[in-house]
């Protein structure tokens, strides 16, 4: 069975059209309603958050009343996080999970994500089933049957609380001056308070959405603004969180980025040192660099690749048994604590190992040196399909051979957004370009 409205990361598109508008969310509601309620008990519950977009208003009610016409009680949390959502749909016994949010997208953006009674994303499988129930018929509930709608105050706490949990026992920030930009989405509460409930002296940035400035020019897609920050203010390190906040990028005290992969290699060689990498493997997808993988070879440790999305990470972490894994693009997967990429949890266990270790950031943000990678985006219109077109083609196959053993190419469409994503990696930089720019070329010329 195919998806044809869910992508890599749920239901994503343009707010107000085609499938983000208030009607598919209606009966997207209630075809998730129907199907979780198929065993005919009448206790069911699903949990919706959101983050910071006006159009999460118009949307959190069209699926309320979608799934409150099948029978479903609604618990509404509001603006949260991602894995907070994750979380609270387990502890609070729900049926359903659905989180209102387009991550790193603009504020034009919206998208649905839906988490099963465990707290995980649903399957490729459950998907579908959902898409075909919408299809149909959706058989509603009985009028007395109809589901009832409650709004939970303190899910941003819970959550709160949760997280400070996985910071070690007997440690603190006292002394640490950290920078946090929250992206004006959905942890422009929680992660400030987190962090200066831990000791930190806090600057927080990105902490006042209006409903269209989430990850506008600031947060993990532009850390160039926590960057300035940490260097204007003094601060030890920066934490550069996403639009809902599973996402993070950490900065030195200089200002330079991290990625998700540097960040992995720290946790996955602690981990390792301390007997809690399960499996001695790291789970990454095929956009992590090479000089990662060199890194945990040089340590014994091995990197399993997925492909792109951390539903796809979270998935073979489940199947092999192993508890860390994620993206260059900063979902941190700690099995061991969430569900989920979690930004804010991930920078937590950032700052821990600066504590303990009492080194700075620069130190450890540097675990290996990165083979040359680019990465250059094609936009493309709707229909168009531009790598089976006969020309594209060739030229990829040309760039293979010309970098064949000294890196690697990949080339795929966005699971997010109409782009075709092409990027490669070489130790010869000036072929890495002229490879990299032939193909975007080409594409350029298909569509």
């Amino acid at each position: 069975m195919t998806r044809k409205l869910f992508g890599t990361d749920g239901v994503r598109g343009r707010a107000n059209t085609h499938p983000m508008t208030a009607e598919v969310a209606l009966r997207l509601g209630a075809a998730a309603g129907r199907y979780f309620r198929r065993d005919g008990s009448a206790a069911h519950r699903v949990l919706i958050g959101k983050d910071t977009r006006l159009s999460g208003y118009m949307l959190e009610n069209a699926l309320t009343a979608g799934l409150t016409s099948t029978g479903m009680n609604v618990l509404l949390v509001g603006p949260v996080p991602t894995p907070a959502v994750g979380f609270l749909t387990r502890s609070m016994r729900a049926d359903l999970g659905v989180m209102i949010s387009a991550s790193h997208n603009p504020h034009q953006d919206n998208g649905i994500k839906f988490f099963g009674p465990d707290g995980f994303k649903l399957s490729d499988e459950a998907e579908a089933e959902i898409e075909a129930i919408l299809e149909g018929e959706v058989r509603l509930a009985q009028a007395e049957n109809i589901g009832r709608a409650k709004r939970i105050e303190d899910g941003r706490g819970r959550y709160q609380e949760f997280v400070k949990t996985s910071f070690p026992a007997g440690l603190r920030l006292d002394g640490l001056k950290v920078v946090v930009d929250c992206a004006n989405g959905a942890a422009y509460k929680a992660a400030p308070e987190v962090l200066w409930e831990l000791g930190a002296e806090v600057i927080a940035l990105g902490v006042s959405p209006n409903g269209t400035n989430i990850n506008d020019r600031c947060g993990s897609t532009h850390p160039e603004t926590a960057a300035e920050a940490v260097v204007a203010h003094g601060a030890h390190v920066g934490i550069s969180l996403d639009g809902d906040a599973d996402r993070v990028m950490i900065l030195d005290e200089q200002g330079r980025v991290a990625d998700g992969d540097q960040i992995m290699a720290l946790f996955a060689a602690r981990w390792a040192e301390e007997g809690r990498l399960q499996g001695g493997t790291l789970v990454a997808t095929v956009m992590s660099n090479l000089g990662l993988e060199r890194f945990l070879d040089a340590r014994g440790l091995r990197l399993e690749r997925t492909a792109v999305g951390d539903r796809y990470v979270v998935e073979a972490m489940r199947k092999g048994g192993w508890n860390l894994g994620g993206e260059q693009s900063g979902h941190i997967v700690m099995t061991d604590y969430a569900t989920t990429g979690d930004g804010l949890l991930a920078g937590l266990q950032f700052l821990a190992e600066m504590v303990r270790t009492g080194r700075p950031a620069s130190e450890l943000v540097r675990q290996f040196d990165t083979v040359p990678q680019m990465l250059k985006n094609v936009r493309f219109a709707a229909g168009a399909k531009p790598l089976e077109v006969a020309s594209v083609k060739a030229v990829i196959a040309a760039g293979e051979a010309r970098i064949a053993g000294k890196g690697r190419i990949l080339i795929r469409k966005s699971g997010t957004e109409p782009l075709i994503r092409v990027m490669a990696e070489c130790e010869d930089p000036r072929l890495l370009e002229s490879v990299v720019d032939e193909i975007v070329g080409a594409v350029e010329a298909a569509v």
